[in-house]
């Protein structure tokens, strides 16, 4: 009998639980599930006779050590900055582990160690990154056993609300952790286009957008991502003239989100004296120059007026932030406030469903040098409330490797992404049955 010992049961590892235990009887597996919060553990296993749900505590060092001992494979869906933790102990104990998360720093200097043990460290097998990863390192291998080049490579993925339940005047809620909202792209956006490199400040990320066109569901806006450069070396694209990865929303959105960004209400680094008697229009106002008979309003419209028109300002409004309604968080920054104020709003209603939507384009040069395009594109909503887009594209890719890793179909070591064909290829297949499905065109 095989262990696998999962750490974290939080809503995108849904799926993913599912899947496994619906495999365990298949495979002889012992699925054993830990979280901090022992009956949401305990809740996901359910009545399974092929697992068990636990408390558990990264912190406690025993723990950890014990756990990953009686493990055979481990499954990190802890928060991000714990997954060095976990993969430290499991390179000591040498067993493999698989998570959705971006590839750390911390991650990487285990590489070497975890190839002397024998043991894989999968990393980035979700959605973005995993999916994103997988789908367009298909498209270009094609292209390259073919004869051809790819010159371009552009790819974006948005999480959001589906269109039934698209009905406020943002186009947006909260389909995932809504603090990586407030506070996605701080910091420098670095890409390159034709040759030329670029590097986009926060202060300019929202305004520097581009559209396209997904069949089926109309138009969206992409923003860049913060470095799309480092996914040279993953894709080995090395010498490619433009490489660009952005994050998608519906028309209006970041004109709309810039107003904060410019204000400076997404700022996470200092906190607001006498915050929680503070209204949501004293917040506001806090940004804006001091006008003694000039009202919120109208010094907002006067400090930006490229942004400020009657579209934007419905969205503002819809949220209240012109309301005499109190904070009531102490000692907290303005992303922390701006966050209460948005999750009030941006929130799923019970029956609401989410959405993933992404897409690659691929600019190329086939063997007889003639210069070709290919669009590649995925939607998927979601079933229910735990059966979500963002959980099933996260958790099912992440669970079928999980699959290949126990049964031995695949056995990379040390540090690595999707991006082998001997990963990416039974993977994308199997989510096609699963109806994860990337149409090209």
């Amino acid at each position: 009998m095989k262990k696998i010992t999962i750490f974290g049961a939080g809503l995108s590892a849904s799926t993913m639980i599912k899947y496994l235990l619906d495999k365990a009887g298949e495979y002889d597996w012992h699925i054993r599930l830990g979280d901090y919060n022992e009956e949401t553990a305990k809740s996901k296993i359910g009545n399974s006779r092929f697992g068990e749900g636990f408390k558990f505590d990264v912190n406690d060092a025993a723990q950890v050590d014990a756990e990953i001992t009686n493990a055979d494979i481990v499954v990190s869906m802890l928060p991000a900055r714990f997954h060095h933790i976990i993969a430290a102990k499991c390179v000591e104990k040498g067993k493999s582990m698989l998570t959705a998360s971006y590839i750390s720093p911390e991650m990487r200097e285990l590489d070497v160690e975890a190839q002397d043990k024998g043991i894989g460290l999968y990393n980035e097998l979700g959605v973005d990154p995993g999916i994103d990863h997988m789908s367009a390192m298909r498209i270009i291998d094609q292209i390259r056993n073919d004869g051809g080049k790819v010159t371009a490579f552009f790819s974006y993925t948005g999480g959001l609300v589906a269109p039934k339940y698209d009905n406020n005047p943002w186009n947006y809620k909260f389909t995932w952790n809504p603090r990586n909202v407030v506070l996605a792209g701080q910091g420098v956006s670095k890409f390159i286009r034709n040759g030329r490199y670029k590097y986009i400040p926060y202060t300019q990320l929202f305004s520097r957008t581009m559209t396209t066109t997904v069949e089926g569901y109309g138009e969206f806006e992409i923003y860049p991502n913060r470095d799309s450069l480092s996914y040279r070396d993953t894709y080995g694209l090395n010498d490619i003239p433009t490489i660009f990865r952005g994050t998608m929303r519906r028309p209006g959105f970041c004109k709309a989100w810039n107003v904060f960004v410019q204000l400076g209400a997404t700022d996470d680094s200092f906190v607001i004296e006498d915050s929680e008697n503070m209204t949501y229009r004293d917040f506001i106002n806090t940004f804006l120059p001091y006008e003694k008979n000039t009202s919120i309003e109208e010094k907002l419209i006067r400090l930006l007026p490229h942004l400020m028109d009657e579209t934007v300002m419905r969205k503002l409004h819809f949220l209240e932030i012109f309301s005499e309604k109190k904070v009531g968080l102490k000692k907290a920054t303005p992303a922390q406030i701006l966050q209460k104020i948005l999750e009030e709003k941006w929130h799923l209603d019970e029956n609401d469903l989410d959405m993933i939507v992404m897409q690659h384009r691929f600019e190329y040069t086939d063997k007889e040098g003639n210069e070709k395009v290919k669009i590649s594109s995925l939607v998927v909503e979601g079933d229910s409330k735990e059966q979500t887009a963002m959980a099933k594209t996260v958790g099912l890719p992440l669970a079928i490797a999980v699959k290949l890793v126990a049964t031995g179909k695949v056995n990379i070591k040390g540090v690595s992404a999707p991006v082998m064909p001997e990963l990416y290829k039974p993977i994308l297949d199997e989510l096609q049955t699963l109806g994860i499905i990337f149409k090209e065109s």
